[in-house]
Formats: structure tokens, C-alpha cells, sequence
């Protein structure tokens, strides 16, 4: 083949690709934009796939949230819609992540809007159908789930095992890990289930770090201000005199 043409090939080629948007989810956009504006993000991607339908819908950073990456909310009867992101988990993933957490809770938030779904577990047909739509134009991988298996562990920091049958058993194996200082009872809707099948206590086995070092010091500091209050409450009769005399001159 001719080295010109070749050479010109290569440069249409390099044209092209210059003149092509970049994909939503390219590993560029890790140093283009590190640490993007979530709304502006929601902003641009509602006017992209959602022909401006969610312009209603709040979204907003989830500093608490640790169980799942992203989850839409329907708030009473007034067609509320907002959009919570898990800070703490997205903020140890890719920025590819976060764009996909988005687009999927978006998708939720459009069936609510247009179809008044409010099935946030539901992944039918028509979730499916904008989820492929949105993955075949941009690239992206955007999937029914997004839960951060070892992210999610990583804030599971207080555990308890069960001494029952239930401990040599898949896929638990009788361990309970949480992210708060909640233990298994019958608060669980499980919990009927494992009284009659297993029937065992739980014990914990772990927690954070300095965990009770840190509850005793926050106990003893209120005990130590009821301490002051009643002090307070038994200062001599003089004294009271004084600070009202003084409030009422000022």
C-alpha cells in the first residue's frame, strides 16, 4: 500500500478520535476531573439520556450511608423524588463507579417519575431497557446491583457469632457484622426464622478499635457534667443574689 496513503489514513483516523466525545466513563476523566460536582454531574446526564425529566428530583451526598452505594427515595404523597450517594463507599472507588451508581439511581428516579414506580428493588423490562440505552451510547457498564462487597466490610466493624448449629453452616457461618452497635434480636426480620432453626446466642467477637475505651470516656464526661450541674444547683443563696443583681443592671 502507498505511504502516503497510509500516512493519511492514520491521520483521519487521529482526526476522528479527536472529534469523537469522550466516553462518560474514559480513565481520562480520573485526572480531568478527580473530584466531580455531583449535581453538575446529575445536571448533564438528565439533558444527555432523561430528556430533562428529572429536573424535580434532589440529589445529594450520604456521609452515613454504608450498606449500598446509592439509593433513590420517594418522600409522601407530593411526587418528591431524591437521590442519596454513598460517600463513604464511592469516594474508595473509581470515579467510573460513582457515574454508574448515578445513572442507575436515575433510572429509578425516571420509572417514578414517569410511571409512578416506586419498586427501588425492581430491575424489570423497562429498568433493563434504559440501563442497556444508556450502556450501548456511552460505554459504561451500569449493572441491577452496585453493592461494594469489600468496601462495604470495611465498615462492618462490629461482629457477632452465634454459638448454635447455625455457626458451621454457609454462608454466614452464625456471624453477624454491622456498621453500629446493634445487636441481633428480635428487632431482626430474620430473627423468628433463626429462633426456630437454630435457636443459639450471639456473642460478640469484635468491634473498632478502641471502641469501649472511647464509650466509657463519653459516659464518664456525662457524668462528670451531672456532677457540675449539681453543683451548680447548690451554690449559696449570695452568690444567686448577685447574678440576678447583675443581669438586671445590664
Amino acid at each position: 500500500m502507498d505511504e502516503d496513503f497510509m500516512v493519511a489514513l492514520q491521520l483521519q483516523e487521529h482526526v476522528e478520535q479527536m472529534e469523537r466525545p469522550m466516553s462518560i466513563v474514559d480513565e481520562s476523566w480520573e485526572i480531568l476531573d478527580p473530584s466531580p460536582d455531583v449535581r453538575a454531574m446529575f445536571l448533564e446526564f438528565n439533558a444527555m439520556f432523561f430528556e430533562g425529566k428529572l429536573s424535580g428530583v434532589e440529589v445529594k451526598w450520604s456521609p452515613r450511608m454504608t450498606l449500598c452505594a446509592g439509593v433513590c427515595s420517594y418522600e409522601g404523597r407530593g411526587g418528591l423524588c431524591s437521590i442519596r450517594l454513598s460517600e463513604p463507599l464511592l469516594k474508595l472507588r473509581p470515579r467510573r463507579d460513582l457515574v454508574q451508581t448515578l445513572l442507575h439511581e436515575m433510572i429509578h428516579a425516571l420509572l417514578f417519575v414517569t410511571q409512578n414506580n416506586r419498586d427501588r428493588d425492581g430491575h424489570g423490562p423497562e429498568f433493563c431497557k434504559h440501563m442497556e440505552r444508556i450502556n450501548t451510547a456511552t460505554g459504561t457498564k451500569i449493572t441491577v446491583y452496585h453493592s461494594f462487597t469489600d468496601e462495604v466490610d470495611l465498615y462492618r466493624q462490629h461482629w457477632w457469632k452465634c454459638d448454635g448449629p447455625c455457626q458451621h453452616r454457609k454462608p454466614y457461618f452464625g456471624f453477624v457484622k454491622r456498621a453500629m452497635n446493634r445487636a441481633p434480636s428480635a428487632n431482626d426480620p430474620w430473627w423468628g426464622d433463626h429462633q426456630r432453626t437454630c435457636g443459639g446466642t450471639y456473642n460478640k467477637v469484635k468491634e473498632p478499635e478502641g471502641y469501649g475505651k472511647k464509650k466509657g470516656k463519653a459516659e464518664s464526661g456525662k457524668a462528670q457534667s451531672g456532677k457540675d450541674k449539681m453543683a451548680e444547683g447548690k451554690k449559696p443563696v449570695g452568690n444567686a443574689k448577685r447574678s440576678s443583681t447583675t443581669t438586671a443592671s445590664e
